[in-house]
């Protein structure tokens, strides 16, 4: 029997799918030296749009990285382009009402709270510059089945142009499969919640609809005419839309859909000129669910993303809870791999990130169910003569016309939701935390609202410093795969420590400089005080006391690494 320190195998880490998911899971772990390779059974990038919402962390994440931001930023969607949400009788006719989409229609205003506030960048962009710098991603191989042998897992997968069975062999797996995960239903795990909440067509084209739409640019557009009611995505005004509406599996097929049809589907809905040249690109369809993994891990297996979570689309939380997940989990992997820190350091990978995709999840359904009050103010029902006569009525009195204003302003929450994008905490009952005493403060709408905090749990709270090298924020301090012990004070930054602490130190002050005061505004540890930061940019430990002794500080670390003192 091979010993532990003498397993033979091909990579660290297997990863199971190469979505952005899974490829961040990779560059991450890449990042940070570990043996890792990505399979995945498609040969090619992602070419339909697919995910498009990047939140502020995602892109943090990213940048962590050591991404080319720039590059990042010159495949988004122009904010000029995409900051309000319409609902429309068509892409041409009589707008009801709109609401702001996030904060793209202030410009850069909300580069106060993150360094790369939220964007659209659909998935079809994304996912090949992200390709394009992972080390080792090998296409054309589906994940079946595994084995143990020892503390050894033998992954076997087939070549799918080939049908050559192939076997790599890891000391763990990642399934970022998917929401039909193949190693979540090798390993049992059930998905619980519901699975089938309502069923949609989606047509995507290329086109350049700017005249169309002209001077009431957005990223959703809602359909309110209740022949065509649906939804147009602008992924690219200039050349990507998709136009989404109900199906229903019970009376009709994708066969029946041809790209003759529904090229004219979408003209008809859209109301766009004859002239306008159209390509129907993809026609697929796909089932809302809200459903979230019994359980993360499975010995050497791990779940992420939607191979994890199963959201909504509406409020784009699927992509942004799984980029998370996957951060949270290198750098565990990473020190156990180490032996840095024993293998139960990796448990707290599932009691920390279970709870988010719960929250997460509940917020796209109540997100779904709340659209439903513009159709009910509207008086729509299933009667397509009766619901337009219903609107009719409704908009032609300024009664109608307020409740209707009411249920779209109703929607704000939808699009816009900074407090869970940034306010995620992760508990002391976690294992990964160390309590000062405090708690999170508590916003009046934790979906809404972001309140910046160094209490333990929380991420980082991004400010503009100042080095050698020009603006730096907080959590670029925060060296990958490493903890950071940030303090306005030399006494902290001095103290001697265990060498084998993965640890780095950084004092405000001396090393980089709060010349604005927005580090001093939001630290909450004063002149004396430290706090540890883990590799993932969440708050680990606070406080405001001098060291006195290097003690305190090998009591955090030692809890920290799950090592006894």
């Amino acid at each position: 029997m091979l010993r532990r320190g003498e397993m033979l195998t091909d990579v660290d880490v297997l990863v199971v799918g190469g979505g952005p998911v899974g490829l961040i899971q990779t560059l991450l772990l890449e990042q940070l030296g570990v043996k890792v390779a990505v399979v995945e059974q498609r040969h090619e990038a992602q070419t339909a749009p697919a995910a498009h919402v990047i939140s502020a962390r995602t892109f943090e994440i990213l940048r962590s990285l050591g991404l080319d931001m720039d590059a990042v930023e010159a495949l988004c969607q122009r904010p000029s382009d995409g900051g309000w949400v319409r609902w429309v009788e068509s892409l041409r006719g009589d707008e009801i009402g709109r609401v702001p989409f996030e904060s793209l229609h202030l410009g850069n205003e909300t580069l106060r709270t993150s360094p790369h506030p939220l964007r659209n960048l659909s998935q079809h962009r994304l996912e090949p510059f992200l390709r394009s710098h992972v080390r080792d991603l090998r296409g054309g191989l589906r994940w079946t089945t595994a084995r143990y042998e020892d503390d050894v897992v033998v992954s076997t997968l087939v070549d799918v142009t080939s049908g050559e069975d192939i076997e790599i062999r890891s000391r763990y797996v990642i399934a970022a499969d998917g929401a039909g995960s193949a190693v979540r239903r090798f390993l049992g795990v059930k998905m619980i919640g519901p699975e089938e909440i309502q069923n949609f067509l989606a047509i995507h084209v290329e086109a350049d609809l700017r005249e169309v739409v002209r001077d009431r640019p957005g990223t959703l557009y809602w359909i309110t005419d209740p022949q065509h009611a649906g939804t147009f995505i602008a992924h690219d005004p200039a050349t990507t839309w998709v136009y989404m509406r109900n199906f229903d599996p019970r009376s009709e097929s994708l066969a029946d859909y041809s790209p003759e049809r529904a090229e004219l589907i979408f003209r008809q809905a859209s109301k766009m000129p004859d002239g306008i040249p159209l390509t129907v690109r993809h026609v697929t369809t796909w089932r809302m669910s809200f459903q979230v993994a019994e359980t993360y891990r499975v010995g050497s297996f791990f779940l992420v993303g939607d191979a994890a979570h199963r959201f909504p689309p509406t409020g784009g939380l699927g992509l942004n809870t799984g980029a998370p997940d996957a951060q949270n989990l290198a750098w565990k992997l990473k020190l156990v791999l180490d032996g840095v820190a024993p293998d139960d350091l990796l448990d707290t990978y599932e009691r920390e990130r279970h709870p988010v995709a719960e929250r997460n999840g509940q917020t796209s359904l109540d997100n779904a169910f709340r659209l439903m009050d513009v159709w009910v103010a509207l008086g729509v029902s299933d009667d397509i003569d009766e619901s337009r006569r219903m609107m009719s009525e409704v908009l032609s009195t300024s009664e109608g016309r307020e409740n209707v204003r009411r249920a779209i302003e109703n929607q704000e929450e939808h699009f816009d939701q900074l407090g869970v994008q940034l306010g995620t905490s992760y508990t002391v009952e976690s294992g990964g935390i160390v309590s000062d005493g405090t708690t999170p403060p508590v916003p009046a709408n934790a979906v809404r609202e972001y309140i910046p905090s160094t209490s333990p749990g929380v991420r980082l709270p991004h400010a503009w410093l100042q080095s050698l090298n020009g603006p730096v924020s907080t959590l670029d301090l925060v060296t990958p795969g490493k903890f950071l012990l940030l303090t306005n004070s030399p006494e902290w930054r001095d103290l001697p420590g265990d060498p084998m602490w993965p640890l780095t130190r950084v004092c405000v002050g001396s090393d980089v400089t709060d010349d604005s005061g927005a580090w001093a505004a939001v630290c909450s540890i004063g002149e004396r005080g430290a706090l540890v930061i883990r590799p993932d940019q969440h708050v680990a430990w606070r406080t405001t006391k001098s060291p006195g002794s290097a003690g305190p500080l090998a009591d955090v670390m030692n809890a920290l690494l799950h090592q006894r003192s």
